[in-house]
């Protein structure tokens, strides 16, 4: 190879890492939108306590911008065909790993449109919460309730295949209840529902739920987790409540950038994530939302969401519920 030729490479080469470098160093310079495909509840509290302290750290302005609609896709199509600076992210749970069994076609692909940035907190569990109104006062009475012949239980969920109608689907399958589904536009209005009257039940990650539990205005008689959830002793587990069968975990919220993001600002982002969370008022507000703060690297999450593809479309086989 010509001598002038391997000169003219070394010195793209060079360039190509001072520019990638530079560009990691000098992000963000002006305001980063986080798209948050839900309305009201769960990913969005998280997402608005996290893009705050985001703010601080880098001066720059970190804006939450809610896009419901079509069980998250439009928000999650938005964030697909946006340009790939870092000033365009998303945050959303785990809802996005199971529209692709949910739906025969989507408008993006999850695998390969988008960069997993780092998985900001998890849930070790559901809490199956109630109306005060209804008359079951333990997880065995309410279950009575749901499979009686003519019953007219109804439980809300942030949506059509999200984590908690699957919940709810899983429950049915599990403890031969008749539960009918009634999805509402994010964990917000999904929560208000219960508290209204409107559905009986939720089965809901602690976000949505916590400040109405701990107000009075709905009333948990069980909790999905491998343990008691600390912030509701009182509460016994599934396993406790006599059905073992039904243990699954609460989900998780994450970030991620749309595909082909530079890979200096997805580890910056991730960075700032993790100082983010492990800041002591942030961490305060996370742990009274009954959610862990995790932070993990791009890597790591990249492989979890792999592995959640596949874990969910089994759930949602076992759930019975046909792909539109």
């Amino acid at each position: 190879m010509p001598r002038m030729l391997l000169a003219c490479l070394a010195v793209c080469a060079a360039l190509g890492v001072a520019g990638g470098a530079a560009w990691g160093q000098t992000y963000p310079n002006k305001t980063v939108r986080i798209i948050v495909p839900a309305a009201t509840g769960g990913p969005d509290v998280v997402a608005r306590l996290v893009a705050a302290q985001l703010g601080a750290q880098t001066g720059q302005s970190f804006i939450v911008e809610n896009k419901p609609g079509a069980n998250g896709i439009l928000g999650i199509d938005a964030v697909a065909k946006a340009p790939a600076d870092g000033y365009t992210l998303m945050v959303y749970s785990s809802g996005f790993v199971i529209n692709p069994a949910i739906y025969k076609k989507l408008p993006y692909d999850t695998e390969h449109d988008f960069v997993p940035v780092t998985n900001i907190v998890i849930n070790d569990g559901l809490f199956i919460v109630v109306n005060p109104a209804v008359p079951a006062q333990t997880l065995q009475e309410f279950i009575a309730l749901a499979s009686a012949p003519g019953s007219k239980v109804a439980y809300s969920s942030p949506g059509v295949g999200n984590p908690l109608h699957l919940a709810g689907a899983l429950f049915n399958a599990r403890a031969g209840t008749k539960m009918l589904h009634v999805p509402y536009k994010g964990g917000g209005p999904a929560a208000a529902a219960v508290v209204a009257g409107e559905v009986q039940a939720m089965f809901s990650s602690p976000a949505p739920v916590m400040p109405h539990l701990k107000s009075g205005r709905v009333r948990a008689i069980a909790y999905t987790g491998p343990k008691r959830h600390p912030a509701m002793p009182d509460v016994p587990t599934t396993i406790e409540a006599g059905l073992a069968s039904y243990q699954i975990d609460g989900g998780w919220f994450g970030m991620f950038a749309p595909a082909n993001t530079p890979p200096e600002i997805v580890e910056k982002l991730q960075r700032e994530v993790k100082i983010a969370v492990a800041d002591p008022g942030v961490a305060a507000k996370l742990a009274a939302l009954g959610v862990d703060p995790v932070a993990t690297s791009p890597a790591e999450f990249k492989q979890f969401v792999s592995a959640e593809l596949r874990k969910q479309a089994e759930a949602v086989r076992i759930a019975g519920i046909e792909p539109e």
